[in-house]
């Protein structure tokens, strides 16, 4: 009997066995292709991922009609290619790009002044068109606009800073004269309260005798000359600068800011030096002293 000598039955495992493989694969191949699907989809979302990370917002010009322009500047010429759909703001973006010419300062010429807010379709320019642009740099205007008088007092006055103020030509024309015969006591290393009585026998750059009178109830500094006193606001002094005599440093030379720059300040010469501290802090609205 086939069933007692078991080869009938062996050819039937025999079978299965060689079946059961190709379900097997047919799964397998299902579960890679699947898993291969899944990556796919997830290598996308990271590809994706990653150019919306490197993106810098910059409209794409990929698939636009593009026009070829020659732009014109200061007898150079740049070649240029650009949206026909472009907006002349656009065009003044690529070209501060080109030629470091600020959007703000360019006059761009193409039958006429361009208009911003059209595009280039509109105005009809075409393929080897010449677009003049008019303009100067920032540092071109700068340059311009900075007399050569004024650049050599800026060298000279960087010069003045290397030596003390004393001994500059502008103060020393009147140092030389020497000490005020009349001039009040002056105590080294001393902090004094300023005096109920004018601050006298002082010159001022022109070498003419000065006094100071500080009217603290009117908040005023009165500059007092033989022609005529200045009534100041305190408020409106912007700086005082002080420095010691050489040789007398127990006196000052000071000088009140009045305006916005160094030229508006107004000398004084021979200052008691126990007198520069408070005279700074009323001035400048400090008041330590009081």
């Amino acid at each position: 009997m086939a069933a007692q000598d078991g080869s009938e039955v062996v050819g039937m495992e025999a079978e299965v066995t060689q079946k059961v493989p190709e379900v097997l694969c047919e799964a397998a191949g299902q579960e890679d292709v699947a898993g291969t699907d899944q990556a796919s989809f997830a290598d996308g979302e990271s590809t994706s991922a990653q150019s919306a990370t490197v993106s810098n917002g910059e409209e794409s010009e990929e698939g636009k009609e593009m026009v070829e322009v020659k732009i014109i500047w200061n007898k150079n010429k740049y070649d240029l290619k650009i949206p026909l759909d472009g907006t002349g703001a656009k065009l003044k973006e690529k070209i501060h790009t080109l030629t470091g010419l600020p959007p703000a300062m360019q006059k761009v010429m193409y039958k006429g002044l361009l208009p911003e807010d059209k595009t280039l379709r509109e105005i009809k320019v075409t393929n080897g068109a010449k677009i003049m642009v008019v303009g100067s740099t920032i540092n071109d205007v700068l340059a311009v606009n900075t007399p050569k008088e004024v650049i050599q007092q800026e060298v000279k006055a960087e010069e003045n800073k290397k030596e003390p103020l004393c001994r500059q030509k502008q103060h020393r024309k009147v140092l030389d004269k020497g000490k005020p015969e009349d001039v009040m006591p002056s105590v080294k290393g001393a902090k004094e309260r300023l005096p109920t009585v004018p601050l006298s026998g002082m010159y001022n750059k022109s070498g003419g005798k000065v006094r100071l009178t500080f009217k603290l109830e009117q908040d005023q500094l009165w500059i007092g000359t033989k022609e005529r006193t200045e009534k100041i606001p305190m408020g409106s002094i912007k700086n005082v600068v002080t420095e010691p005599i050489e040789g007398h440093e127990d006196y000052h030379m000071m000088a009140f800011q009045l305006g916005p720059t160094e030229a508006s300040q107004y000398w004084v010469y021979w200052v008691p030096a126990q007198f520069v501290d408070a005279i700074k802090d009323t001035v400048l609205g400090k008041w330590q002293y009081f």
